[in-house]
C-alpha cells in the first residue's frame, strides 16, 4: 500500500469519480476504476530475468452528451512511479 499512496502522491492521480481533461483533444473523461498492477519492463540484461514495477491502472470514460455513464469509448492506462504521461496528457477539472 506504501507504493500505492506515494504514487497517488507524487504523481498527482484523480480518484474515482472525478473529472479530467485531454490537453491535446480538449474532451473530458471521468475515472471510472483505479487498481493497483504490475508493469512489465525490460528483462535484466544479466540475468535475463523479467522485471515488474509498481503501477497505478486507471480506466477513463469519455464524457457526453445523451450518453448514460459507462456507455461509449473508454481507454485505460498504466502509470508508475518514473512516468510524467499523466501530468503531461491530463489535468484534473473535479
Amino acid at each position: 500500500m506504501k507504493e500505492y499512496e506515494e504514487i497517488m502522491r507524487r504523481k498527482g492521480l484523480p480518484n474515482v469519480g472525478q473529472l479530467v481533461r485531454s490537453k491535446k483533444y480538449n474532451t473530458i473523461w471521468r475515472v471510472l476504476e483505479k487498481r493497483e498492477a504490475w508493469h512489465s519492463e525490460r528483462e535484466d540484461p544479466v540475468t535475463k530475468e523479467p522485471r515488474w514495477t509498481y503501477a497505478i491502472y486507471i480506466n477513463f470514460w469519455k464524457v457526453q452528451m445523451n450518453m448514460e455513464p459507462g456507455l461509449g469509448k473508454t481507454m485505460g492506462f498504466l502509470y508508475t512511479m518514473d512516468d510524467n504521461t499523466f501530468q503531461e496528457n491530463w489535468e484534473i477539472v473535479s
